[in-house]
């Protein structure tokens, strides 16, 4: 599973040929959570609260980029890196 970006101490993952909805993983200290693009929302697992917030507004930011290595992942094709929440300034 691609590692596609990474802040703070957080992995956001993509499996390829994933089921739906589109999603991807988020890992934080022992904590996993599926993560749907359209809207930012846990959809299976948790993550504690401000890890949840960081990766909620990341998700909002990068939507267009996720739904593309989302669609890359489907096709079974390369997945691009997406900048982290601590480094988009």
């Amino acid at each position: 599973m691609p590692i596609i970006s990474s802040f703070y101490g957080i992995l956001i993952r993509m499996y390829f040929a994933d089921h739906a909805p589109p999603h991807f993983h988020a890992a934080y200290q022992g904590h996993e959570a599926l993560v749907r693009i359209a809207d930012g929302q846990i959809i299976e697992g948790s993550l504690p609260n401000k890890a949840r917030r960081i990766v909620a507004d990341w998700a909002f930011e990068h939507r267009s980029e996720l739904e593309a290595n989302w669609r890359c992942g489907q096709e079974l094709l390369p997945m691009e890196r997406i900048p982290g929440a601590d480094q988009d300034d």
